[in-house]
Order: C-alpha cells, then sequence, then structure tokens
C-alpha cells in the first residue's frame, strides 16, 4: 500500500519521506515532548502529484539556463513554477488519504507547515525557505495550502539556498506535516545555547503574545530571557514592546496592534520559563546537540511545534586565566583579524617583551599585579586582545597620578618626533645589509631586531597619543556652549586641514595625475583599463600598447618613488599581510579617480579646511570673553599640535613592515628550495618554534623538514575563526551582546546601530573588505565596510561613499578621515563585516549612527 498519509508519529516516518520537521516532530513525540497532534503528507504525494501534471521537466528547463545569482530572474521563474502548481491536479488517491486523516483529527483549526527532504539538518537548516500557513480549517483549505506548500518548495530563496549549499535542485521532494493549531496565549523560539556568545551553559528565550509567526518573521521586537541551564536561574528578562502580535481571523491570520496593557508585560512567568527551559534542555539531550525550538503556550500548557539543530554558533570565548579582564584595545585595535601562526607565537613574544618594559616604567612595582602570566597580549579564538588583571583601582591610581599624566601629556610631539627616529635608524642599519649575503639566522635576526623596534616605538607613542585625545576632548567640552552660539555644531573644524602624511600621499598621487593627464595615451589607457590590470602590467616589462616607453618609464619612476616615500606603512601589525608597497591596487585606483574628473583636489580640499577652520576660530572668538580668551587659544594651539601628531605615529607604526618581509621572503625562497614549503607566503603559517629548527637545518646544510602538510589544517582553522564576531571585552555582559545583535526592521529590511563619527546619509552598495588582499575588489562609490581602517587605507576613501567599521569611535582615523573627505561614516557596529554582504545596497546615516540593509 501506498502511503500518502502517515501519523506523526509513525516509525517510517523518516527523513525521505516526511522531510526534517516531520521526523524532527516525529523524533519529539517518541522522546514524550508535547507536540500538538496530527500527520504527514508524505513526499511521495509530493512526488505523485509533480509527475502527474509534468512539472519536473518544467522546472529543470527553467532552471536550466539560469543566472543564479540575478535576483529577478529567480523570482520571475519561481512564480512560473508556482503557477504550474497552482494549476496542478491533485491525485484523487492523494486527497482522499488527506481528507480522511483530517477528519479523524476533528476538522478542527490546524497548521499547515512545509517540510523538505533538504531541511533542519546539522549544515544547511533552511530555516523559513519553504512557508507554513496558520489557521487552516476545511478539507478545501486544508488541501490548497498543501498545495502551496508543495510550490514554496520552489521559492526563489529556497533554490537561491539550495545552490549556495551545493544541494541539487532535481533531488530534493517535500512533505507537508498538518497539525492542531496551538491557539497560543504566547508563543516564540528557545536556543538551547546561546546564539549570541556561544555558552554552552546558557540557553535563550524569546517570547511574545499570541501565534508565533510575528516572532519567527521578526515582525515584533521580543522578549529575551537568557537562562542558566545547570541552576534554572534567570540571568535576564529584557522586556519588549510588543506593538505586533499575529491572532487567528475567520480566513487565516493577521497582525494586529497589542493591547496596551500587554505590551510592556512579561509574556512569560517565572514557573513557565522554567518549564520550558526543562524541555529545552530534555531535547537537547534527546538529539545531543544545540536545537534551535519553536514552542507554544496555550492554557498554561506548553507545545514544542518545530525543533530543528542550530546550524551556525559563535564560539565559546573561554578566558586564558581568571579575574583577567581582556579588550581589543590598545595594539590590538590594529589586529582586527585572527593573526598567523607565525605572528601568534614570534610577533606576540617579541610584542609582550617591549610591552613589558612600557607597563614597568608606567607602573613601577605594582606591574607585576596587573601583568597576566601569559602576558599583555594574547590570542582567544585566533584573535589579539590587551589583557590585565582585574584590579581597576590600580590601574587607575597610577595612569592618572600626577606623574603620569604630567609624563604623557606634556612634549608629546618631541617625544613622538624622538622615537620616530630611533626607530628609522634600526631600519636604515639593516635597510643597509645585502639580504642574500646573509644566512638564515642573521636574517631571522633582522626580522627580530626590526620587529622589535617597531613594538618599542609603538609603546613610546602609547606615552604620546593621550595628548591628542585629551586635548581635543577638553577643548570640546569646554567650548561646546561658545561653539554652538556661534552657529557650529561640529567641534572638528577647528582641527581639520593640517598636512598629515596620509594627507600629503593623496597630494603626491594627485600630482602623478595632473601629470599623467597632461600625455593623453596614457591618460586615456589609465582611464579605460581597471586598477588591477595596471597593477599587472606595471609589474611586466613589457610596455602597453599606444604608450610609449619613454612615459611608461617615467609613469613607473614616479610609482616607485611614491611607494618609497609613502608605502613605509603597515595595513595590520600582523607582519603577514601585504603592505602598501605590494598592494598597488588602491594607489592606481585613486589615480584613475582622479585622472577622471571624479575626484576633488586634496589641495583644494585643505585650502576649504583651512578657511573653514581660520573662520570657525574667529567666530568663536568673538563668544568668548577676555578671561576664557586665553584659555581657549592655549587648548586650541595644543589640540592642534597634538592631532597631526596622532595621525602620523600611526601611520608610521608599520614603517618597518615591508623591510620585514622582504627578509621573511628571503628565508621561504630558501625554504621552498629545501622542499620545506610549497609558496611563499607559506612562512606565516609555522610556528616560531618550526621556523627556528628549519632555520638550524638550513645553516647547517641538513635537509629541511617538510612543514606543508600543516599548512591547509591551519589555514582553515583561521577561515573559521574569520567567521567569529570578537566581543570588545571580555568576560562579557549578556545585555550588551544583546543589544548589539541586528534588529530587523518590519519592512524587512535590518538595522545596525553604532557611533556616528562623520555627518550625512548615503545609499550605496557595500564592499566588505577583510584585509588588503581584497582591496582589489573595492569598487569606486562603494560604502567601505571593514573592521577597522589604519592610515595606510586613505586611498581607498578618495573613492569610498561612507564607511562603516565594526570598531572605532569619533577619535579613530577613519572617523578623522572621513570627515575631511565630507562622507558619512558609522563606527562601532560590532558586528558589520559579518552581517554585510559585498554588492548589498545600504543606508549609512552618520548622524544617526546607523547602518541600514536592504533585505
Amino acid at each position: 500500500m501506498i502511503d500518502y498519509i502517515l501519523p506523526l508519529a509513525h516509525k517510517q516516518a523518516t527523513l525521505e519521506a516526511v522531510g526534517g520537521k516531520g521526523m524532527s516532530l516525529s523524533k519529539l513525540l517518541t522522546a514524550g515532548i508535547p507536540v500538538p497532534d496530527g500527520f504527514h503528507v508524505t513526499t511521495v504525494s509530493y512526488r505523485n502529484f509533480v509527475e502527474m501534471n509534468h512539472i519536473q521537466p518544467h522546472i529543470n528547463r527553467l532552471l536550466a539556463d539560469i543566472d543564479f545569482n540575478n535576483t529577478s530572474q529567480l523570482e520571475d521563474v519561481s512564480a512560473h513554477i508556482g503557477m504550474l502548481f497552482h494549476n496542478g491536479i491533485m491525485p484523487q488517491a492523494v486527497s482522499d488519504a488527506i481528507k480522511t486523516a483530517y477528519a479523524g483529527l476533528g476538522s478542527i483549526a490546524v497548521a499547515v507547515r512545509s517540510s523538505a527532504t533538504a531541511e533542519d539538518l546539522p549544515d544547511a537548516s533552511f530555516a523559513g525557505q519553504q512557508d507554513t500557513y496558520l489557521n487552516i480549517q476545511g478539507e478545501s483549505e486544508v488541501l490548497d495550502a498543501v498545495k502551496r506548500c508543495w510550490a514554496s518548495l520552489w521559492t526563489a530563496r529556497a533554490i537561491a539556498y539550495r545552490v549556495k549549499k551545493d544541494i541539487k535542485q532535481e533531488l530534493v521532494a517535500l512533505a507537508v506535516v498538518v497539525q492542531k493549531l496551538a491557539l497560543s496565549d504566547a508563543s516564540g523560539v528557545m536556543f538551547t545555547r546561546n546564539p549570541i556568545n556561544g555558552r554552552q551553559s546558557e540557553l535563550i528565550i524569546n517570547a511574545a503574545w499570541g501565534l508565533g509567526e510575528a516572532v519567527v518573521s521578526s515582525f515584533v521586537s521580543p522578549d529575551t530571557i537568557v537562562m542558566d541551564k545547570k541552576s534554572d536561574r534567570i540571568i535576564s528578562y529584557d522586556t519588549a514592546d510588543k506593538e505586533i502580535m499575529t491572532v487567528r481571523t475567520s480566513d487565516g491570520t493577521e497582525e494586529i496592534q497589542t493591547p496596551e496593557r500587554l505590551r510592556k508585560k512579561h509574556a512569560l512567568t517565572r514557573d513557565q520559563i522554567r518549564r520550558l527551559a526543562q524541555l529545552g534542555k530534555k531535547i537537547e539531550t534527546y538529539y545531543q546537540m544545540p536545537m534551535d525550538v519553536e514552542w507554544a503556550l496555550e492554557n498554561d500548557k506548553l507545545y514544542i511545534v518545530q525543533a530543528r539543530p542550530i546550524t551556525v554558533l559563535p564560539p565559546e570565548w573561554t578566558l586564558p586565566e581568571k579575574d583577567v579582564i581582556y579588550t581589543k584595545g590598545s595594539l590590538a585595535e590594529h589586529l582586527p583579524n585572527p593573526v598567523t601562526p607565525l605572528f601568534a607565537t614570534l610577533g606576540l613574544e617579541i610584542v609582550n617583551r617591549a610591552t613589558a618594559l612600557l607597563w614597568a616604567d608606567m607602573f613601577d612595582k605594582s606591574a607585576k599585579k596587573l601583568l597576566p602570566d601569559k602576558g599583555a597580549y594574547t590570542t582567544i579564538n585566533g584573535y589579539v586582545y590587551l589583557s590585565a588583571k582585574s584590579k581597576p583601582l590600580l590601574i587607575a591610581v597610577k595612569s592618572l597620578s600626577p606623574r603620569s599624566l604630567r609624563r604623557a601629556l606634556t612634549n608629546s610631539v618631541a617625544r613622538w618626533e624622538a622615537a620616530r627616529d630611533e626607530f628609522q635608524v634600526v631600519i636604515q642599519e639593516w635597510e643597509e645589509k645585502p639580504l642574500h649575503t646573509l644566512n638564515a639566522h642573521q636574517l631571522m635576526e633582522g626580522i627580530q631586531c626590526v620587529f622589535y623596534a617597531a613594538c618599542i616605538y609603538f609603546t613610546r607613542i602609547q606615552l604620546t597619543l593621550p595628548a591628542a585625545s585629551v586635548s581635543e576632548t577638553l577643548f570640546t567640552k569646554l567650548f561646546q556652549g561658545a561653539a554652538r552660539r556661534a552657529g557650529m555644531t561640529n567641534t572638528a573644524v577647528f582641527l581639520s586641514g593640517f598636512d598629515t602624511i596620509a594627507l600629503q600621499s593623496d597630494k603626491n598621487l594627485w600630482g602623478i595625475s595632473e601629470w599623467a593627464k597632461k600625455n593623453e595615451p596614457l591618460s586615456l589607457y589609465l582611464k579605460n583599463n581597471p586598477a588591477m590590470k595596471i597593477g599587472k602590467e606595471f609589474m611586466s616589462p613589457a610596455v602597453p600598447a599606444g604608450v610609449s616607453q619613454e612615459v611608461w618609464i617615467e609613469w613607473k619612476n614616479r610609482i616607485n618613488l611614491y611607494f618609497k616615500e609613502f608605502g613605509r606603512t603597515a595595513y595590520e601589525f600582523d607582519f603577514a599581510y601585504p603592505t602598501p608597497q605590494e598592494t598597488l591596487t588602491p594607489a592606481l585606483e585613486s589615480i584613475k579617480t582622479f585622472v577622471e574628473g571624479k575626484g576633488e583636489s586634496p589641495f583644494l580640499r585643505q585650502d576649504i579646511f583651512v578657511k573653514q577652520r581660520k573662520q570657525a576660530e574667529e567666530e568663536i572668538l568673538k563668544q568668548i570673553d577676555g578671561s576664557r580668551k586665553k584659555l581657549f587659544l592655549k587648548l586650541l594651539h595644543w589640540a592642534q599640535e597634538t592631532a597631526p601628531m596622532r595621525e602620523n605615529a600611526i601611520y608610521l607604526m608599520g614603517m618597518g613592515h615591508p623591510l620585514i618581509r622582504r627578509m621573511f621572503q628571503e628565508l621561504s625562497v630558501r625554504f621552498i628550495h629545501g622542499g620545506s614549503i610549497s609558496q611563499t607566503d607559506d612562512i606565516y603559517w609555522l610556528t616560531k618554534m618550526e621556523l627556528e629548527a628549519l632555520i638550524v637545518q638550513l645553516d647547517k646544510n641538513m635537509p629541511l623538514s617538510d612543514r606543508s602538510g600543516v599548512i591547509p589544517a591551519r589555514k582553515a582553522e583561521l577561515k573559521k575563526y574569520r567567521g567569529y564576531v570578537p566581543p570588545f571585552k571580555l568576560p562579557e555582559k549578556n545585555e550588551k551582546t544583546i543589544s548589539h545583535a541586528p534588529q530587523k526592521l518590519k519592512d524587512g529590511k535590518i538595522l545596525l546601530k553604532g557611533i556616528g563619527t562623520s555627518a550625512g546619509i548615503v545609499t550605496a552598495p557595500a564592499c566588505v573588505l577583510g584585509s588588503p588582499a581584497d582591496f582589489e575588489s573595492f569598487e569606486p562609490g562603494s560604502v567601505l565596510v571593514a573592521v577597522t581602517t589604519t592610515p595606510a587605507w586613505t586611498p581607498l576613501f578618495s573613492s569610498a561613499s561612507a564607511i562603516v567599521t565594526d570598531i572605532g569611535g569619533p577619535l579613530s582615523h577613519s572617523s578623522i578621515v572621513a570627515r575631511e573627505y565630507g562622507i558619512p561614516a558609522v563606527m562601532a557596529t560590532h558586528t558589520a563585516t559579518r552581517i554585510i554582504r559585498s554588492g548589498q545596497m545600504v543606508t549609512v546615516d552618520g548622524s544617526a549612527g546607523t547602518v541600514t540593509l536592504s533585505e
């Protein structure tokens, strides 16, 4: 006998027969979990319907020539397939079986849910890809809802999801679950492991009034309850203003305004939360994995209406030491991505050696009480964190003592210049040595010596940079009222237009573009070719067609001079990342923009800012009386002297990186020749111990150990880490983590909140850049989205329409440069690089500090 229908708890309720959702509900019933009664319409029924109506050949033909990245094409094909199902005739045997099973439930109101064979799997949940219909009553209505569920296997979003997960379209089928509708007083979802911070010890419940559709579809902001699974203690109950609720109507469901008395009332009692959590733990134990559970509460009785594995979970951020605070501050801000094994072992060891000297200088004998056992900097899930023992009072007393403040805030520019000069001496000493004449030990000594000098330089500027932020903060706070009376809303105008190294770099690129414009063949070549191609041909000995050899040589000379002067910096402090000298695209893109007449002259931009600054000074002085004028001028001059120093000091942090990378490259070539590794950059995937062993073997003319086998796994691990969202501070507070989660708006758009640091509103496609390796993909006019930026990223700003970062603030490099370029900026979104996709349309509001994403 053909099984068109199966009882919900039938032993033949396999994935192939009843789909992922159906199989899950059957398993829950077997485990004694309260599930509303119902039945399965099996995949046999679906296949029978499709075969009788000759639908699959049409589907195959429609999908054969489609561009799966073209949303409008997908929508058109989906609509066409939907009509095939709508017009199809249900086989008599199938409709009779459904009618009989429905009558067996008592012909009551039911929920009709899709259940695909490629669904609710450990690596692909397909959550929300197929349809569910609630409050369906009557035979013809149930039959129609079943057909609509079948058709939803072919929605545009479901087709695209299968393509992304590499699931063959012709192999999928759809079952349908028909269940008694729980007449929910409240409903929602429960994650048996905290999906925000990854903690196994916590579960999260979302709860709202009425049926669950408003919660699942994000039409309402639900209550959020965080619970400790071991003790059943409620860690936090965040009550939302539940404006909308889904209710039954005579012909289905609809969203209505929640009655005023219920909007801010707890949707669940303490006892209901405890019982729901017990069910969640029982389900998790049964499945032996974290679960995403949909639940309903009817007359104080809890029902589970769905449970699927949580396919994507953040890691647990396990702390290396107790009673230690970890933050993404200081040098960790310049290491926004997970670090390579070589930097984690060799680089951080040198960083910590230099930092220990700084702490001893700053905190005297108290340094030992503050410095963790593993050093000031350590890695957690691949990310670098600054750490200190949890003694905030001691840190405050030592940092804010008169001696510490006096030393940090006086003569900062002179002290920075001295640190810079000492750093340059070390670099120059090693640059004068022909690298090919050095043995492996000498190269290693050079790498460590130059990087140690870079770390010492950073510790030195740590005691100069506070002068810039303190002077600006004091100036802004004390004279904000006077600025307002003078008609100024943004005091950043007083610190704009100074000749920083980043601005000098921009001017140099402008100068090259002005020279290129005078040579028509070169100008046409630059306009008609993408920056990536220009970069490749720059590295080639051949001269492009149409450009004279004389002009091409001069062009290359000018570019080389530019990189010699302005390429001595780093995008990130991890020396595994290419430097600007190796990444031509951003600079060439800027030149192209200038040649095409799309970019504003940096000279003109500076002149405008200088005029605005001087005018602002004149206007604000009219609002300040004689007794305060002296203080104003003193603070103003202090802030104006130190602001450029802050930018320049950070720009030069990576001054030794080009040389360090050349020394690593020299070692790499020798390792490749000896068969130890296969590619130049493989050296960064070794550990310090492995590197030192190879160096010994190399200098003793011994056979080199083959290390190439360990590299793929390490790259895969770092790729996994890159998908994590590192908390800014550890241990973290639940409330903060929840508040940083993106919000889904009623129109289906997603809203990210951050700090608006440069005013303006722009809507444009996003371009997410994880590292310099992604620079070639940057499209002019895009919104630049990054974890953070350093002064070395400045060439990209001239062609960006807005800036969005995960970390940063009003005084960060991204904010300062964005204000100078007059483009909107939103910092500290925490999750932008993980939520936003390249090419997605986003609206950046630099005043409100929000980023709105299209669905």
